[in-house]
């Protein structure tokens, strides 16, 4: 029996192993091919370390674009949506999970609606409605779509949803109203759900491309994700270059990330529980 469950388990380590390092290897095939060159790139079969450590695709790279206007104009747009979203999100959380109103599940379901559509469909209303407000080629025009989240509407209510009547009720009788039972007493009791979600929303508006390509022609006033979009030409691409500026790129998330891992792994464990 013990030699049977020491072989399970091995299985089940080796299964994670592969799993951990097929997640890995895309990471690791680009940094290997940011210190190549062009020529090294396109052998066949693939040459998997470069004939030299030489950081010169990281210096024409950083040369050639507004790396600097990239990570401003990213750092921006994060935190505008984070900020926006993660307060109207609550106030619509807090709203559908505690407050009675007529047809308050009609509206929460009418509110999920976006969950299931593609984003795709709102470009052109939410491009029509920037070009009106004339907010092309702005930070603010980056942030609008996400300045409201059905996720996090979703995901806050969950929470909400959680905490005890009698806390509510006991904040009455002590004279709260309505504002002070919200930002003294439900806000705080659902922090792991904020940070979470304010994880999220950073996330999203770090990796959204389709959008900033359409609302920003500027090149100074684009994020990192479509700024990178730039290297990639019609006909040629050059590889190491657009791989240097992908390393480049990923290092304003991984420093946040190493700053807010234990929040980010405590807003995720809490939300499975939660939800």
């Amino acid at each position: 029996m013990k030699t049977g469950k020491k072989t399970k388990n091995g299985i089940v380590y080796l299964l994670l192993i592969l799993g951990a390092f097929v997640m890995v290897f895309p990471f690791i095939w680009s940094f290997l091919t940011s210190f190549k060159n062009l020529g090294e790139t396109l052998k066949v079969p693939p040459q998997i370390l470069p004939s030299s450590w030489d950081p010169v695709n990281y210096i024409t790279v950083w040369n050639k674009l507004p790396f600097v206007d990239f990570i401003w104009n990213t750092l921006l747009m994060m935190l505008i949506r984070m900020v926006v979203a993660v307060f109207i999100s609550a106030l619509a959380a807090y709203a559908f999970a505690r407050m009675r109103f007529t047809l308050k599940n009609f509206w929460f379901m009418i509110c999920l609606i976006p969950m299931m559509v593609p984003s795709q469909i709102y470009i052109l209303p939410q491009y029509l409605t920037a070009s009106a407000l004339h907010l092309n080629n702005t930070i603010l025009g980056l942030a609008m779509p996400g300045l409201a989240s059905t996720f996090g509407i979703f995901l806050l209510r969950q929470f909400f949803m959680t905490i005890p009547n009698d806390l509510e009720e006991a904040a009455v009788l002590d004279g709260c109203n309505p504002g002070q039972i919200f930002f003294r007493i439900m806000l705080p009791l659902v922090k792991p759900g904020l940070v979470s979600l304010a994880i999220f929303t950073a996330l999203f508006a770090y990796k959204d491309l389709l959008w900033p390509l359409i609302v920003n022609t500027s090149t100074n006033k684009m994020p990192l994700s479509s700024g990178l979009a730039l290297m990639q030409g019609q006909y040629t691409t050059n590889y190491p270059e657009l791989m240097a500026g992908a390393m480049i790129a990923i290092l304003p998330i991984l420093i946040i990330f190493l700053f807010f891992q234990k929040q980010f792994v405590e807003g995720i464990a809490t939300t499975g529980i939660k939800g």
